[in-house]
């Protein structure tokens, strides 16, 4: 008999090369950092106490050396699905850029409606609002059946690709969600009912 709840884990990925040096990486697949991958396999310490049945990851490095080295820690073989859907955002111009140094050169307003904003534009790139636009219906047609079923699920991604998830599945504001920020290898936590409704979140770094 399946379990009435499931539990819905999202995790970003480890500090990446761009990381480190404050740089806007987006669609640009670069590596974990050492650290990244010491922030997965602490990642995988803070749930260890719980049993994954599926997973899912985007296209890109960086998120699946996070999920590899959690599933090294977890001691799990898990079946795992990788989906453009989930990639992090395409920063357009601003890709490769020093987020810094864009920071001087726009002023903090500007800086901060490109970085946080919900639909605030950008040339050649997407706002939250476009993640928002691919995310969410992948996460309504692959993920949420396996909540439905009754199954954990270990979804580990990107910051924006996160968001779009925390806005959705917690209702938050257009205006409201400038104000949420996921740190590298942190997890969230959904304890869900079996029609995807949240019960309990934690959040665990």
């Amino acid at each position: 008999m399946l379990n009435r709840k499931a539990i819905l884990a999202l995790v970003r990925h480890g500090q990446s090369e761009w990381n480190a040096k404050g740089l806007w990486t987006g669609l640009v697949d670069v590596s974990l950092t050492e650290k990244g991958r010491q922030e997965a396999r602490q990642a995988a310490t803070l749930i260890n106490e719980l049993t994954f049945h599926i997973a899912f990851t985007s296209n890109l490095s960086r998120a699946h050396q996070t999920l590899e080295e959690m599933l090294t820690v977890l001691g799990l073989q898990l079946p795992i699905t990788r989906h453009q859907a989930l990639n992090e955002r395409h920063y357009g111009i601003h890709t490769g850029k020093n987020k810094w140094e864009v920071k001087k050169q726009v002023g903090d307003e500007e800086f901060m409606k490109i970085r946080r904003s919900w639909d605030f534009p950008i040339e050649g790139g997407e706002s939250l609002k476009d993640v928002h636009a691919r995310v969410i219906p992948y996460y309504q047609a692959e993920v949420h059946q396996h909540i439905i079923a009754g199954k954990n699920v270990l979804l580990v991604a990107h910051g924006n690709t996160i968001r779009a998830l925390v806005k959705h599945l917690e209702g938050v504001a257009d205006d409201k969600i400038a104000q949420v920020e996921i740190a590298t290898g942190e997890v969230l936590l959904y304890h869900l009912n079996r029609q995807g409704k949240i019960l309990k979140k934690e959040s665990r770094r």
